[in-house]
């Protein structure tokens, strides 16, 4: 049977890179379909034409759908909904809002309302062999200590809303296990391609390279606050490949995996290996998280040192993530995540030749 990919959250980096994953795997019995809404259908096309071109398909084969999933039914119109209706087979759920700065509201109407209705609408799928959904391990809010991808415990708080509202999404997602055969995916924190360093916005990991930057004219550089924390970093190349993977493992229908690195660097390590990669220097001395946090508290000073706020939280966070059933499942595929240390140098070579480039450039509310 032809396998039909449906998939939001276009044309996001992620997705397009998953499109393009899930294509090397299923190039010539798939049709793909992405939800796409009206104000990105510009933008959309253009990713959709180099994707058919790179794979030499057929553009029958390559589907913009116009909608929302902020609203019922997708906003999908009745004639669309019926061809979806029967070829559809797997759903990648993507489209979210990422930002650790994004306000409670817009975070609740697109990650959880969003969810829900996409979670309504796959259940009137016909041929629907696997619904996976982008949660993000960080759903675990303020727990510390060893969290395992068995676990779905409401913590006593969240750092953000963004982590505060995929938690609530995934317990949404979670329950539909026994009416769907769904597979979620909880990633790390994702950086840029392990080879090229590929990437389109210089947010998460990158506010330190960020940081960095900025402050390279100072004879010394400071560490930001003891660093002791582990920070789980992991390629999107990784990403892809276990999704796609596990998106078509039998066994993984029902199950929920971390994908992050079983081996991760403290917040500190990562700290000067950046540096040492950037600068070619040491951090000498330090600034308490304290005093840093005081400084982000004004705008102008996020917006030159190119620092959200909230991402410091993750600094003095010790949580660790047990990855073990995503490890175990991905064995026979050979898919492991790589060693941060061993994709520095094309992160940084990435970084530093595009960090100019306005378009790489994020919103620092």
């Amino acid at each position: 049977m032809e396998k039909g990919f449906f998939f939001t959250g276009f044309p996001g980096f992620i997705c397009n890179q998953l499109i393009r994953e899930v294509l090397k795997r299923n190039k010539f019995n798939s049709t793909v379909y992405v939800l796409v809404l009206p104000n990105m259908v510009e933008k959309a096309k253009q990713e959709s034409a180099a994707i058919i071109s790179e794979f030499g398909l057929e553009p029958s084969s390559f589907n913009i759908i116009i909608g929302d999933i902020t609203k019922p039914l997708l906003a999908i119109t009745p004639e669309k909904q019926e061809i979806l209706q029967q070829n559809l087979t797997h759903v990648f759920h993507l489209a979210a809002i990422y930002d650790l700065a994004v306000p409670r509201d817009i975070a609740q109407k697109i990650n959880v309302n969003g969810t829900e209705n996409v979670n309504e609408w796959v259940k009137d799928l016909t041929n629907l062999e696997r619904y996976i959904y982008f949660s993000t391990a960080y759903v675990v809010g303020n727990r510390e200590g060893t969290l395992y991808e068995t676990e779905l415990i409401e913590p006593n708080g969240f750092k953000n809303h963004y982590e505060e509202t995929k938690y609530h999404a995934e317990v949404l997602v979670d329950k539909l296990k026994t009416e769907v055969p769904v597979t979620i995916i909880r990633p790390g924190i994702v950086k840029g391609h392990s080879h090229t360093g590929e990437t389109i916005k210089f947010d998460g990991p990158y506010f330190i390279m960020n940081f960095l930057d900025r402050l390279k004219f100072l004879p010394l550089i400071p560490r930001l606050g003891k660093g002791e924390a582990y920070v789980n970093l992991v390629p999107i190349d990784y990403i892809i490949q276990a999704t796609t993977y596990l998106s078509q493992l039998d066994k993984a229908a029902g199950k929920t995996y971390h994908l992050t690195d079983p081996n991760p660097y403290r917040a500190s390590e990562i700290y000067e290996i950046m540096m040492q990669e950037m600068l070619n220097k040491q951090p000498k001395g330090m600034i308490p998280l304290s005093l840093g946090k005081l400084f982000l508290s004004f705008k102008p000073m996020r917006k030159y040192l190119g620092v959200e706020k909230e991402a410091l939280d993750y600094f003095t966070w010790k949580g660790h993530f047990d990855c073990t059933q995503a490890v175990t499942d991905l064995k026979d595929s050979g898919i492991t995540c790589p060693d941060f240390k061993d994709g520095i140098k094309p992160m940084a070579a990435f970084y530093l030749n595009q960090k100019d480039n306005p378009s790489f450039q994020i919103n620092i509310l």
